[in-house]
């Protein structure tokens, strides 16, 4: 069985989660990785404490307890604006620090986001496209359906 953490940006923290659990439940944007057979439970959700993520030190730790193998990084943290500045710090200390692999992304992009960030030069510059990869590789009517 997965037991998944979320961590979503402290920009979304009053965000209620319906667009990352939607999409775990069909399986979609950066939750397309698991079977729709595979058992995948929710371990833990929290946020990353603000700029610059002083929860990303310790909420691991606690997933870890509740038995959490695998850490998403929610999508907020690619779409927002500007998107955050530490995502990949984020990725590497939490897999060199706790061991556990770290997805970039949990819902797709919607798609009124990854048109208009596609216009922005910083986009491309940041790669995160080639970060978050499964999250723009919905059909167009799915990434519109996340409005």
């Amino acid at each position: 069985m997965k037991k998944i953490g979320i961590i979503i940006c402290a920009r979304y923290l009053d965000c209620g989660g319906g667009k990352c659990f939607r999409s775990l439940k069909e399986r979609q944007g950066a939750f397309s990785i698991y079977s729709r057979e595979e058992n995948v439970e929710i371990a833990g959700f929290a946020n990353c404490g603000g700029c610059p993520g002083g929860n990303i030190e310790y909420v691991p730790a606690e997933f870890l307890k509740n038995g959490c193998n695998i850490i998403h990084l929610a999508t907020g943290f690619v779409v927002g604006y500007p998107p955050c500045p530490y995502i990949r710090q984020f990725k590497e200390f939490i897999e060199t620090q706790y061991g556990m692999p770290v997805i970039i992304g949990t819902h797709p992009i919607p798609l009124k986001y990854l048109e208009s960030h596609n216009k922005l030069t910083f986009w491309n510059d940041c790669r995160m496209e080639e970060l978050a990869a499964n999250l723009v590789a919905e059909p167009a009517e799915i990434m519109k359906s996340y409005n």
